[in-house]
């Protein structure tokens, strides 16, 4: 046991010093009468009255106890490893194109985003979009509700005319940026597109996929849409840890999000063990000490005749 102000039980010197002085003190004496007459040794009441009287010394004792802060280590904890996650979402104009479902593509990325944010408390996400630009949608934050609040009001339809093109080489930088200046956790990008990129040829595709495997980010990309993701894809994902998918409705999506979230499951470290306070010991001695001292008030006890 230890105390979390330790410096208090200084103090405890007052009691002990009240006990000694009860011990040896010779207090006031009235004679009576039955004085001059021969006694008996009584050697056990004199005990007794002495712990009768010693009684609120010790409760004393215990006070100064409890406000030094009892505490005692709490068993080992484990800590979540956090994961560090860029979701980063295809706004382009084909993204208004309904899927097999006849869900439209932008509506079924966002509600899978939705889903997987659930499945990932304690991570950290951030949410990218991109078509012909980059805009940074939501910063890299454990708070995951702000990214379900903000996916609804991304609307491919509405954005600007130089979103409808394609760029995800630009879009992956733009998220590498961010990944690595994070000092801790797992680095992972899940890329979520239906088209070909402008931006990935002449062996751009390649030399994205080194930069993210030189930081460890592994990339994990959706090709939403009829047919087999477009090479180029496959090409920079081969560089990381990744992995490519190809879906043509919302419950693939949804599918490839639950394999996505088993690939990289919650991991525990060793957090180490904290404080606990703890005034139950002092507490049950205090009301203990407290009865016996009112239960031998009721006979036992000094008194001046």
């Amino acid at each position: 046991m230890s105390f979390l102000h330790p410096w208090i039980l200084v103090f405890w010197l007052v009691p002990v010093f009240l006990l000694l002085w009860e011990a040896f003190r010779e207090g006031p004496r009235v004679s009576i009468p039955i004085d001059h007459r021969k006694h008996s040794k009584r050697f056990w009441l004199g005990k007794v009255l002495w712990t009768s009287s010693s009684l609120p010394h010790f409760l004393l004792l215990v006070g100064i106890a409890v406000v030094a802060g009892p505490q005692f280590m709490g068993e080992p904890e484990k800590k979540r490893e956090i994961s560090n996650i860029e979701i980063c979402l295809d706004v382009s104009g084909s993204m208004g194109v309904s899927m097999s479902d006849g869900k439209l593509r932008s509506d079924a990325a966002v509600e899978s985003i939705q889903y997987f944010c659930k499945m990932r408390e304690g991570d950290a996400c951030g949410l990218t979009i991109f078509g012909g630009e980059t805009i940074r949608w939501t910063p890299l934050t454990r708070d995951l509700a702000a990214i379900s609040l903000a996916a609804p009001f991304i609307d491919p339809q509405r954005l600007p005319p130089h979103m409808n093109s394609t760029r995800i080489g630009l879009a992956l930088e733009s998220c590498l940026a961010t990944l690595s200046k994070v000092d801790e956790g797992d680095r992972l990008i899940v890329l979520l597109s239906d088209g070909f990129s402008s931006d990935l040829g002449g062996g751009a595709s390649r030399q994205i996929g080194q930069e993210l495997s030189k930081y460890n980010v592994a990339l994990y990309a959706i090709f939403i849409g009829d047919g087999a993701a477009p090479g180029q894809l496959y090409e920079v994902v081969s560089q990381t840890e990744g992995e490519v998918f190809a879906v043509s409705d919302s419950a693939g999506l949804e599918r490839v999000f639950n394999h996505i979230d088993e690939m990289k499951p919650v991991r525990l470290k060793p957090a180490g063990s904290r404080p606990i306070e703890d005034f139950s010991i002092f507490a049950w001695s205090g009301l203990g000490l407290l009865g016996l001292h009112l239960l031998l008030f009721l006979r036992w006890r000094i008194t001046p005749w």
